[in-house]
């Protein structure tokens, strides 16, 4: 059950951060559920467990890493495209 969870809150930090940022995640549900999942991952790895915590993910850093990929990744696919 802890897995669902974990999946289901890396969809909703995806989701809000998505909407912070303005734009899109590529892939929809999948890829906030991927944005959130990473993102609480590198969030984590970079700012501990401060803040409050659902299903064990600690929203802050979750919801920091995730706005760090979402730009990351908004700037690499800008790029591409100009590219072409």
């Amino acid at each position: 059950m802890g897995f669902i969870l974990t999946i289901i809150m890396g969809g909703l930090i995806g989701w809000i951060a998505g909407m912070i940022m303005g734009t899109d995640i590529p892939g929809g549900k999948i890829g906030n559920i991927i944005a959130g999942l990473i993102g609480a991952s590198i969030g984590g790895n970079l700012l501990g467990e401060m803040g409050p915590t659902i299903w064990g993910v600690s929203i802050i850093p979750a919801l920091v890493g995730t706005i760090l990929l979402i730009a990351i990744v908004s700037i690499v696919l800008q790029l591409m495209h100009k590219r072409r």
